[in-house]
């Protein structure tokens, strides 16, 4: 009974509304405000500040600035080699392994589809199809930047509007199609080994969603899908290269073509990752 009480305020709440006015309070610089509640939210969460290029926090000229704080680079070591594959954020593995049938795992006993994940792009699903996914959610104390897990050419950026389901775990085990009900921003990179989805899934409280190469690319007036595609070449990042931040917290999910990619064996649902760390290989090419 509590349970479907709890669903069912999470269906009834206003979530663009919210995230909103989050955008508002997060972007404050009123000293006073602004330096209690980065102060409160480190408390809270136990934020590792030595982490930070900007460790003091009081320098911060809002909650905003202070949540997509830069780490220092040292503190995130990319992995080397050409075939390795890197974490792209900090956080927790959600869900890993292959798709089935053209569907990925949410949780357990809970999937959803791939085709819908991107927007509805049942031709892109089939070139994924049967490979690999993982999803990374970010908590609160988390690092906000996602880096790219390996190097490729940006072909494409899928923006795709939604709701703003909370994306924890209660989220993931009582919302149908959560991730598919959010909205997203997918953007598809050609890679030397085939091509890769990474997918910024937005969230209840997230202000917004932003990429290095096009800024803020949600919230968004547009109300359908929109996709901008970008010349050959034009757009290169290396592995771990930033890719773009959050404005308050969310999930990333990254998806392999079949035969390309094995993950590393020592990680599973529920594994903590950093940026940089190693989290699979390179196995095979997409002809």
């Amino acid at each position: 009974m509590l349970i479907g009480f709890k669903k069912l305020a999470y269906y009834m709440l206003p979530h663009h509304a919210l995230s909103r006015l989050a955008g508002v309070i997060s972007r404050c610089e009123v000293v006073w405000f602004k330096s209690r509640l980065i102060n409160w939210f480190i408390r809270q969460y136990g934020v590792d500040m030595s982490l930070a290029v900007e460790p003091n926090s009081s320098t911060y000229p809002s909650f905003n600035k202070f949540f997509i704080r830069a780490i220092h680079p040292e503190k995130r070591p990319i992995c080397e080699g050409r075939d390795t594959i890197a974490s792209p954020a900090d956080g927790v593995i959600s869900q890993m392994g292959s798709l089935r049938d053209g569907l990925l795992l949410q949780a357990k006993g809970v999937e959803y589809s791939l085709a819908a994940l991107l927007g509805g792009d049942d031709t892109q699903a089939q070139m994924l199809a049967g490979g690999e996914f993982m999803t990374v959610y970010l908590s609160p104390k988390d690092y906000h930047r996602v880096h790219i897990p390996f190097a490729g050419h940006l072909e494409k950026m899928v923006y795709v509007p939604g709701r703003l389901f909370s994306v924890n775990a209660f989220s993931s085990e009582n919302i149908p199609n959560l991730f598919t009900r959010n909205e997203r921003v997918v953007c598809w990179f050609k890679t030397e080994w085939g091509p890769m989805a990474v997918v910024l899934v937005g969230a209840m409280l997230v202000a917004s969603i932003h990429t290095v190469w096009a800024g803020q690319v949600a919230p968004s007036k547009v109300r359908g899908v929109e996709v901008q595609a970008y010349a050959e070449k034009t757009i290169k990042l290396n592995k771990g290269d930033e890719l773009g931040h959050f404005e308050l917290g969310s999930t990333v999910i990254i998806v392999f073509p079949r035969g390309v990619v094995r993950w590393s064996e020592e990680l599973e649902a529920g594994s903590a990752v950093q940026v940089g760390q190693a989290i699979g290989v390179v196995e095979g090419r997409v002809s």
